[in-house]
């Protein structure tokens, strides 16, 4: 096992793309998700360019391999006028998982949301991914609230 501290945790580079592209589909296949090599590429393209508020940090060993990814967002919070940032994706390779990895990649989040102003980082998981959920559960609290998704009207055709 590597600590936490072997890591370089980092903004992803171009030269990133190779090494990314594999957590990141790896994080899809975790969850279950097609395989859908447009949207990857169209999400890296975001991460790199940061785009739609989007920021990519990576964790990186010594040896130089990039075995975690997250993938952060930052968003407004109108009921405290304030910003939040958003952990939208986080990834460890199978590897180096309880490596201390994901954590270093936590601390890296509370610190860029600091240094932007943000007054909370906030994130959602699967209830079942209990190996996650003890990584978050040292770095965070779990919240009460309940999420849903909601699909947007269909779009209506006029001649």
């Amino acid at each position: 096992m590597t600590g936490a501290d072997e890591y370089v945790i980092r903004d992803i580079e171009a030269k990133d793309a190779g090494p990314w592209i594999r957590l990141y589909n790896g994080y899809r296949q975790f969850y279950n998700l097609p395989a859908d090599d447009a949207a990857v590429a169209t999400t890296w393209e975001w991460m790199l360019a940061r785009l739609h508020g989007l920021r990519g940090i990576v964790a990186e060993g010594s040896d130089g391999e990039i075995v975690a990814l997250a993938n952060l967002r930052t968003f407004a919070r109108p009921s405290v006028a304030k910003l939040g940032l958003y952990l939208d994706d986080l990834f460890t390779a199978p590897s180096a998982r309880g490596s201390g990895a994901a954590g270093a990649l936590l601390d890296r989040a509370a610190q860029i949301a600091a240094e932007d102003g943000a007054n909370v980082v906030r994130w959602i998981t699967a209830s079942d991914n209990t190996r996650a959920r003890s990584v978050y559960d040292s770095h965070a609290v779990a919240t009460p609230w309940v999420t849903y998704d909601m699909k947007p009207a269909s779009a209506k055709h006029t001649s």
